[in-house]
């Protein structure tokens, strides 16, 4: 995984993730749901910087379905803090969209790693 698109995309949203809940936590006070939404976002990029060196072709998969895993559960509670108006809608749409690229690359990936061509 030298220069991997998914590293550096996964990297760039969790950095964008990390704002978006400085921004709630200044805004709104909120702590305890953009907690969960820094919890499970940044999580996506590490757990694919941590398959960069995964001991196996298992080790990999099993991390890189855990990223995804992450990437639902982001999704959640963007949706979650959108509906609760502690998200505005641009950042909310741009978030989601981003993280449902994520969620696409990580299913490609886990895919070709299985061998399994559509």
């Amino acid at each position: 995984m030298a220069k991997s698109i998914l590293k550096d995309k996964s990297y760039a949203f969790s950095v964008g993730i990390v704002k978006q809940c400085q921004k709630v936590r200044k805004v709104h006070g909120e702590f305890v749901l953009s907690k969960q939404l820094l919890r499970s976002g940044t999580a996506i990029g590490a757990l694919v910087r941590e398959a960069e060196y995964a001991e196996s072709k298992k080790d990999f998969i099993h991390k890189m379905s855990i990223s995804l895993k992450e990437a639902n559960e982001t999704i959640y509670w963007l949706d979650l803090l959108s509906d609760t108006d502690y998200l505005i809608e641009e950042d909310y749409s741009v978030a989601k969209k981003q993280c449902k690229e994520l969620v696409a690359m990580l299913v490609s990936t886990i895919k070709t790693s299985k061998g399994i061509v559509r």
